[in-house]
């Protein structure tokens, strides 16, 4: 995914049949149709040709073992490959909505929004972690024992079949200090890329967040905290970690302003927090984590 700050508040049009927001300059909103499947995952992806195929035969390939009724959403961030044109190979369960370049969190909120899945979920287009983890995940929201269930690398069972670089570990631990003074101290790894929800949690989450960058994943949990959401973890097994698109150079301190930004966002009263009843058939949420 490009890491582009750039505004994401328009989208030029859709290869999809499904239904969402396509107004010129405005934000995505919820359809506003109902849940019509168990479990819709989203895949954010920029110029991802090369990659995209695997994840998607992956991913097919578990969910259709898996029996669950599912769909997958491939958001093109504005690619300038074939990112757009892949996902129909797959089937009439996979489709794409393409969009202007926005950045990741402009792409996921875009996804989110349109998804009609009971449960809601994003995951990264090299497909990281093994999808067991979305399975469980899955099952703790769908029993209705969590809103939002967030993947976490630093948890006892979580485990890594892949050899991380020292700089990228690095960095990651400082991130997460930051965030764990600023935003959560229940979930440090606001960074994995695996993060699942209830439809009703994730239209609250992702339509207030403002982040386009990479930094949104902390803004939504930061989010999930502020909207009394009930929130678990989920360990992780990392089964690859291609080339990221994150530059540490480029990137690492954006993401850090961002994440201060979101606490002066807060204490400036601009995130709308007061929370509407559910417009889905999920129930709301009325149990807070500890933030």
């Amino acid at each position: 995914m490009d890491g582009s700050q750039t505004s994401a508040e328009s989208q030029d049009h859709a290869v999809s049949t499904i239904p969402f927001e396509t107004s010129l300059g405005t934000r995505p909103r919820p359809s506003g149709l109902p849940s019509d499947h168990d479990l819709t995952v989203v895949i954010p992806a920029y110029n991802e040709e090369s990659r995209l195929p695997k994840t998607l035969t992956d991913a097919k390939a578990y969910l259709d073992q898996w029996g669950i009724d599912y769909r997958v959403i491939v958001v093109d961030d504005g690619s300038k490959d074939q990112t757009s044109s892949l996902a129909f190979a797959y089937g009439p369960r996979f489709s794409t909505i393409r969009q202007p370049n926005g950045g990741k969190g402009s792409a996921v909120r875009r996804g989110l929004l349109a998804a009609t899945g009971h449960v809601v979920a994003f995951t990264d287009a090299d497909l990281p972690y093994d999808l067991v983890s979305l399975k469980s995940a899955y099952e703790t929201v769908k029993a209705g024992q969590a809103d939002a269930v967030f993947g976490s690398r630093d948890m006892t069972d979580s485990a890594s079949l892949v050899e991380r670089q020292f700089l990228r570990t690095l960095a990651s631990g400082v991130f997460r200090g930051i965030v764990t003074f600023l935003v959560s101290r229940q979930v440090r790894d606001t960074q994995c890329g695996l993060k699942i929800f209830s439809r009703s949690a994730a239209q609250a989450i992702f339509s207030r967040t403002k982040i386009n960058g990479f930094a949104f994943d902390a803004e939504a949990v930061f989010l999930a905290h502020c909207l009394d959401l009930r929130i678990q973890k989920v360990p992780v097994t990392l089964v690859n970690e291609y080339a990221s698109t994150i530059s540490l150079s480029r990137n690492a301190i954006p993401m850090l302003l961002d994440v201060v930004r979101v606490r002066w966002r807060a204490l400036r009263g601009e995130y709308d927090l007061k929370v509407e009843p559910a417009a889905t058939d999920e129930s709301r949420p009325t149990t807070r984590a500890a933030a």
